[in-house]
């Protein structure tokens, strides 16, 4: 444990981390402060809306990180950032490049016009005095290049390369986050949230040139008289990724616009001041499971499934009990130290934070094992993640309807006492390689 706490890659993915749980609390504190109630409610509906990004990527970010990780595993970096190894593999991952990028652009172009369109509809249901058509169309267009930088910064974590892209992407939040508080307290309100996101996606796509020239430019002159047929290859996990991924949509970033909805501004402000409470808590507790991802993919492709259990077993548990350590931490702060720390009175209510807390914790667990399995080049979830998806929509909506606010995460935790058992079935098949 102690090795692996001083290891590069979490060593960074921590600092990344641990600056979102000190950013998120930071721009909670901000928001209230300089947004009215109704302004924060359209401020966590813009980045609800914003992860319909979702139907762009179809879960390719992780489908190209075990790619490439899978092409990485024979090959290696020089100190200048270029790859070296087998000619083969060299010419496979460059052409994967090239084809990944084509694939971005074009998903970017297309997607992010149809998000802002649903983004007006959506957001013109209430009458307002906010002032947020143009923030809107500034931020859906900036979405754009951070849906590019995205990819490039999968492409770059496949080559065992996690804390390299956690410093970059640490780098990006810092940038972005500190552009935002600076925009709130100079009274921009939404504007803050849009402009602070083009600096953010300006400032990495600078970043990833710089740090990573000459491998990019070796990819494509290597790709730029090679054809490998990656359509072939990917096309038919991205069907299936598709399902999973925007099953995950609806089970994350559908609750605020239908409490925005059903219930009002304000109450979608507490939906997505809370979900971005328990994200923050998630992504330090996932820590555990991200380090190892792309070592995960490498151990499939060279058949390592003594080493590769061993270590899955121990990092899935501690994220467990990182997990629920924050989450004691965070109900101390809401039970004991609310009237010191305002913003805690912006969360849900204890007993409609317990029941999502407990559902993230399901969901640490159903999280690990999707990564084991598809570090196979699979995706095994895809019919599950769908039925749990809709069961989860279906009964928000109910609940939304009929019962009142304080149950609103009554479907989503309900959806674990069938879906772990599902799950864990799935699993087995895989665990130790699959037959």
């Amino acid at each position: 444990m102690l090795k692996t706490l001083l290891s590069h890659d979490f060593r960074h993915t921590a600092i990344n981390q641990i600056w979102r749980l000190f950013s998120g609390p930071l721009m909670l504190i901000l928001i209230p402060l300089y947004l009215s109630a109704e302004a924060q409610g359209y401020w966590y509906t813009f980045v609800s809306l914003a992860a319909l990004a979702i139907f762009a990527d179809m879960g390719f970010s992780t489908i190209l990180l075990q790619f490439s990780a899978h092409e990485f595993a024979h090959l290696k970096f020089e100190e200048n950032k270029t790859l070296s190894g087998n000619q083969h593999y060299l010419e496979r991952i460059a052409t994967l490049f090239r084809f990944s990028m084509k694939w971005s652009i074009r998903m970017g172009c297309l997607a992010f016009p149809i998000i802002l369109i649903v983004g007006f509809i959506i957001l013109n249901e209430k009458k307002t005095d906010v002032m947020w058509v143009i923030p809107w169309i500034v931020y859906g267009i900036a979405s754009i290049f951070v849906f590019i930088n995205s990819m490039l910064l999968s492409f770059i974590e496949g080559c065992n390369s996690v804390g390299e892209v956690q410093k970059i992407r640490f780098l990006i939040s810092f940038i972005t986050s500190l552009s935002t508080a600076i925009l709130l307290v100079l009274g921009l309100k939404l504007y803050a949230l849009a402009i602070s996101l083009v600096i953010g996606a300006s400032s990495g796509t600078i970043i990833i040139f710089y740090r990573y020239k000459y491998m990019l430019k070796q990819c494509f002159v290597l790709s730029k008289d090679i054809v490998h047929d990656w359509e072939k290859d990917i096309l038919p996990l991205v069907g299936r990724y598709a399902v999973s991924w925007i099953s995950g949509y609806f089970i994350f970033f559908s609750f605020t616009p239908i409490a925005f909805h059903y219930y009002g501004v304000v109450e979608a402000g507490q939906i997505g001041f809370s979900i971005a409470m328990c994200t923050a808590i998630f992504g330090i507790a996932n820590i555990w499971m991200t380090v190892i991802t792309p070592k995960t993919n490498m151990y499939v492709a060279h058949k390592d499934y003594d080493t590769l259990n061993s270590i899955f077993t121990r990092h899935l548990i501690l994220a467990v009990i990182t997990y629920l350590l924050s989450v004691g931490t965070l109900f101390i702060i809401v039970l004991f130290l609310k009237d010191i720390l305002p913003f805690a009175n912006r969360l849900v209510s204890p007993f409609s934070l317990s029941i999502i807390t407990l559902g993230w914790l399901f969901q640490i667990i159903i999280n690990g094992y999707a990564m084991y399995m598809r570090a196979h080049k699979e995706e095994p979830l895809m019919l599950s993640s769908f039925v749990t998806g809709v069961y989860i929509v279906i009964t928000t909506l109910f609940v939304a309807m009929y019962l009142p606010f304080e149950y609103f995460f009554l479907g989503f935790l309900s959806s674990y006492i069938w879906g772990i058992p599902w799950v864990l079935i799935i699993f087995r098949k895989y665990r130790g390689g699959k037959n």
